[in-house]
């Protein structure tokens, strides 16, 4: 028997801030997406593993960050045409809509400020978790789990050196295209891999993800679901009969900024009912459950 882990990268404005022109659907979403899916984890008791970017933490900032060695330029946007608008680079009481929830969820990592690990040296790298990492200590919560900005894995003995236990590693299967994942979804075949969480030698667990939750959308999606309903939906609970009969993880992620309207709640209100529907065969875990329960089989 396997199991299902969820876990939200949540940055609100701070996924778009390198963006030349960011998306105003998903800017203006990521609030009122993260209580979407406060509300409906709540609803069918699905514990998540909450991904913060360590910023959102802040009442307040000026946005100067002159200690920092990716500023001036990383924070450019957030002095300028975001200076009025804390709410996309600000986010305590939603931190603490996580920490309240009658769910008992995990409050992981996302770095300090969403820089792409891959693209930068190890100063920056190390700054954004020491931040990050103290931030959280601030609120008194002691952070486990990593997940890279953009699924960017880099310097991971920094990870390691800064008390992590575990991160979302990237789908162990090679990427097939739009296309390709329609046919086979709508033939009936092809489901999500179930991964399988991997202790490495500095003591890390990477647990790689599985499907991203917000995959098809638009043209395909209006094509496929007259044939299979919503693909996403069906792959998820092919992945949960895989995980009932099969050791492994199905590992699912999404944005709270994914969550940009009707359409978007029904796909995640699916899902958790899926979810919820099989946990007598498939337990829900964190990716902090997963990281102590593979270090207890795999001790150094």
């Amino acid at each position: 028997m396997g199991s299902v882990v969820v876990s939200v990268d949540a940055e609100l404005g701070w996924g778009f801030v390198d963006h030349e022109t960011p998306p105003p659907d998903r800017l203006e979403s990521g609030r009122p997406g993260w209580h979407t899916l406060c509300r409906l984890f709540e609803e069918y008791d699905v514990p998540a593993t909450w991904a913060v970017v360590g910023h959102l933490f802040h009442s307040r900032c000026d946005g100067r960050h002159s200690d920092h060695p990716a500023a001036p330029e990383w924070f450019a946007r957030e002095r300028g045409e975001w200076a009025g608008r804390p709410d996309l680079t600000c986010g305590p009481e939603l931190v603490e809509r996580v920490r309240r929830s009658s769910v008992d969820h995990e409050v992981a990592s996302h770095s300090y400020s969403h820089v792409e690990f891959s693209n930068v040296d190890e100063t920056v790298a190390a700054a954004e978790l020491e931040r990050a990492v103290a931030i959280a200590d601030e609120w008194g919560i002691n952070v486990e789990s990593f997940v890279f900005p953009r699924n960017e894995v880099g310097h991971l003995d920094l990870l390691a050196d800064h008390g992590f236990r575990s991160y979302r590693g990237r789908r162990p299967t090679p990427r097939r295209s739009l296309v390709s994942k329609l046919r086979t979804t709508a033939a009936g075949s092809g489901r999500p891999p179930l991964v399988t969480p991997e202790r490495e030698d500095n003591g890390l667990v990477n647990v790689p993800a599985s499907l991203f939750l917000y995959s098809f959308e638009g043209r395909p999606l209006q094509v496929t679901r007259p044939v299979v309903g919503d693909p996403v939906v069906e792959l998820v609970r092919r992945g949960l009969d895989a995980a009932a009969d099969d050791e492994g993880i199905l590992h699912l992620w999404l944005h709270p900024n994914n969550v940009v309207g009707e359409a978007e709640k029904r796909r995640l209100d699916a899902v958790l009912a899926a979810i919820d529907d099989s946990r007598e065969d498939v337990p829900v875990e964190t990716m902090a459950d997963v990281a102590a329960r593979t270090t207890a089989l795999t001790p150094r």
